[in-house]
């Protein structure tokens, strides 16, 4: 037994979820790229903060490829510069560091030269070699630590005008204020504050890595000196 009221209750309801069904739209997915997120933080933001980047990334690999050739160590090269001396081949002994080319080659190029004028000569005039080779090495890593430290400071700049501007918008929108108005704003807060601690942690991280690989360079090059040392002071065998 059918009730014609239930029934059209029953169809209406029906027509009803279809309706809602073909209305409610399909949640779609919105990607954001790389370029986009440079466009939004501004460009009076990320252009300092892209050549910041790059610079960065100039200094980390070209300090790296020279630290790495100045701990590379040629096998037999002192127990050769000993043997030299020791036989008073004084150009064999220069002939080996030119071919050695490296900091402490160059160095010891510079005591060798002074053979035959007092320790203390020799000694002074390796050390100031030994500064300048150190300075070489040290080049670029004071802008590399500027880096580590200016760039999360422009990012948080670029946080605070990304506030200022959302308020503004906020004050001159009064109470019919849209989130779609604040985004832009929000946006640049977020990303300029993510692009400065990115760049300012790799900087960092890589400064104090080459840092420490410029530190053992200078161990091995006072370990050396000490052995250069030691062989002009002990008579030959």
């Amino acid at each position: 037994m059918h009730f014609p009221l239930f029934t059209q209750i029953e169809q209406s309801a029906r027509e009803l979820l279809e309706q809602q069904t073909v209305a409610t739209p399909e949640p779609v997915m919105e990607t954001i790229s790389i370029w986009q997120l440079i466009v939004d933080g501004g460009w009076y933001i990320m252009g300092p903060m892209g050549i910041m980047s790059l610079m960065a990334f100039y200094i980390i690999i070209e300090r790296s490829l020279a630290i790495r050739r100045a701990l590379k160590e040629e096998k037999d090269f002192m127990n050769k510069i000993k043997d030299y001396i020791h036989e008073g081949k004084i150009d064999s002994a220069r002939n080996l560091c030119a071919q050695t080319s490296s900091p402490i080659s160059r160095m010891l190029d510079k005591g060798i030269s002074r053979i035959g004028k007092p320790l203390k000569d020799i000694e002074v005039s390796i050390e100031n070699a030994g500064k300048l080779e150190i300075y070489q090495l040290e080049k670029g890593l004071s802008v590399l630590a500027t880096i580590a430290g200016a760039a999360p400071m422009l990012g948080f700049l670029g946080t605070v005008i990304g506030m200022i501007v959302t308020f503004h918008t906020m004050k001159i929108s009064g109470a019919g204020v849209e989130i779609s108005a604040l985004s832009g704003g929000i946006m640049q807060a977020m990303v300029t504050t993510v692009a400065g601690l990115v760049v300012g942690i790799i900087a960092y991280v890589a400064y104090n890595t080459l840092v420490a690989r410029v530190t053992k360079v200078i161990q091995n090059m006072e370990a050396t000196t000490i052995a250069f040392m030691d062989v002009l002071d002990s008579p030959a065998k």
